[in-house]
């Protein structure tokens, strides 16, 4: 096929491998309901992707992991105004990747743990090769 015939196919027409005789291994089934994720859990996993989905909120983790910073330098460092940065920030808090400690009237944010930039990095490196650290 060439890559003109191949672009020009659209998602609907591409055949999904399937099994040809349906037959049920209920032994592979009960042993999956007991492994799989139970809703809940897929839940909040899915909500963690969501945040992460985010190229803004990416940049900030980016920037947090290499030192902690305040609200002022991440807007200014990432050409955002503070109000969005601000924004982005309450996300990130809100799924506990990130802390901020005050000092004075400035907040400065760093990396809750490591989780949040171990979560990235294995991303990274599996899909572009190029980690935070």
């Amino acid at each position: 096929m060439t890559e003109q015939e191949y672009s020009s196919k659209s998602i609907e027409d591409t055949q999904v491998p399937s099994c040809e005789e349906r037959l049920v291994h209920l032994d592979n089934v009960r042993q999956l309901q007991l492994e799989i994720l139970p809703m809940e859990q897929a839940q909040r996993r899915a909500e963690l992707f969501n945040v992460l989905a985010d190229p803004n909120r990416l940049r900030l983790l980016s920037a947090l992991a290499k030192q902690e910073l305040c609200v002022c330098d991440l807007a200014a460092g990432l050409k955002m105004g503070e109000s969005a940065v601000s924004h982005q920030l309450r996300v990130l808090k809100s799924m506990r990747m990130v802390n901020y400690r005050k000092e004075g009237r400035n907040v400065y944010y760093s990396l809750a743990d490591s989780q949040a930039i171990d979560l990235y990095n294995s991303i990274s490196a599996q899909l572009f090769s190029s980690p935070l650290r």
